[in-house]
């Protein structure tokens, strides 16, 4: 058998079911994207109306009461949620993570812990980085009694301001550890002072731990035995940045289609006024729409390589070539995005630029986005597999 043979939707609902579910939603939530992007109102509103329709729930088997969704349906999901407001998918990411650490380690407190929280509701934020000189987490935690105190301090903690938990990353001694603390317990503080020009409602700012308790059951430890585990986190990490970015393309697209419908004169031609018969805008519209196509295509199509590796009994290879395939769409799909967000104000005049429409997000949020994971060092790490054989896990495990 070959991964081409290996299915890619497990025992679940079918897409066709998920859209009918959540596309409302996602409708909803578009209504009000303009107005908390204007008055920097944070999406808690979007995000309990995910809540309510079991959205956290998509990746939880059937079995234990979830949606049981398969990975390429829940990406295709988040495509839909980004272009409804692209601050969703990046800030439910930590959530998303979480639950497949958890599945890839076969953690026994998922069903009996993890599972019945998120079918609840339980929503998971991401407390990983730090600021400092070194990529090394000064977060520590101690024992104390029959469980532990968290202390310390991270930022870019996507989420947190919107999660119920929050997953963060500390030291044990000299080992490195995973922790999962209650947003709201006594010593926990959440401050939106995220100062970037896009993606600014994704609350990822400073979390600050200050002996905060940590039950025993909570406290996670890593297992490094296996590298196709952390190859695997990786790819769905930047899969959900790259539906972001489609996600972003399709919004630019249907902003500019309406732009142009509303409009009654068009810009720069003397005696033409109807803007939608006008073969340039036409033009632009068609260049532009196929490549927000090409970049959820593109998207879909790793996501259901990811989920035929992962059901397979791949080898190294197989997961090494993956990687290395998300990272060349990334190359890609950055600078076409970027394009997309860029070219769609040549609709219209100096009216395409009132702050009304807010057009400008979708570039200022792509932009952004495409920041994480700078790809000028994913260009090098294709280079020096395709020269050299170096995959990224030997990459990641020399430096």
């Amino acid at each position: 058998m070959t991964l081409a043979d290996i299915p890619t939707r497990p025992t679940g609902a079918a897409y066709a079911e998920l859209v009918e579910r959540f596309q409302p939603v996602f409708d909803r939530i578009a209504e009000g994207a303009v107005e908390r992007e204007s008055g920097r109102i944070l999406a808690l509103d979007a995000v309990e109306l995910l809540r309510a329709a079991g959205f956290g729930t998509l990746r939880v088997p059937v079995e234990h009461g979830g949606l049981g969704a398969g990975l390429g349906d829940v990406f295709r999901l988040l495509i839909s949620l980004g272009e409804a407001d692209s601050n969703l998918p990046q800030l439910l990411r930590g959530h998303l993570a979480f639950l497949e650490g958890r599945r890839l380690a076969a953690d026994p407190r998922l069903v009996s812990r993890w599972y019945p929280q998120i079918i609840d509701g339980t929503i998971f934020g991401n407390a990983q980085a730090e600021r400092g000189p070194s990529s090394d987490t000064s977060t520590t935690v101690t024992a104390e009694g029959d469980g532990f105190r968290l202390s310390g301090t991270k930022y870019y903690s996507t989420g947190t301001l919107y999660a119920d938990r929050i997953w963060a990353t500390a030291k044990l001694g000299d080992d490195h550890v995973g922790v999962v603390v209650d947003a709201r317990a006594e010593g926990v503080e959440r401050i939106d002072d995220w100062d970037g020009f896009g993606q600014r409602l994704t609350a990822s700012g400073t979390t600050v731990f200050r002996d905060v308790q940590v039950a025993a059951e909570d406290l996670v430890t890593f297992d490094r035995s296996d590298p196709r585990a952390h190859t695997f986190i990786t790819i769905f990490y930047q899969l959900i940045l790259l539906a972001t970015l489609a996600g972003i393309a399709r919004a630019a697209v249907r902003d500019g289609v309406a732009f142009v419908r509303g409009r009654t004169r068009t810009f720069g031609v003397p005696g033409q006024t109807e803007p939608t018969a006008d073969p340039l805008v036409q033009s632009l519209l068609g260049r532009v729409s196929s490549s927000a196509f090409v970049a959820e295509s593109v998207v879909g199509s790793l996501a259901d390589d990811l989920e035929r590796v992962r059901s397979a009994d791949a080898g190294d290879d197989d997961w090494a070539a993956l990687q290395i395939r998300v990272y060349q769409a990334q190359q890609v799909l950055v600078d076409l995005v970027l394009d997309v967000t860029s070219r769609v104000f040549e609709v219209g005049g100096a009216s395409a630029l009132s702050e009304e429409r807010r057009l400008d997000r979708h570039w200022r949020n792509a932009r952004t986005v495409a920041s994480h994971n700078p790809a000028i060092r994913r260009a090098q790490t294709i280079g020096e597999y395709l020269l050299l054989g170096v995959t990224p896990a030997q990459k990641d495990a020399r430096s």
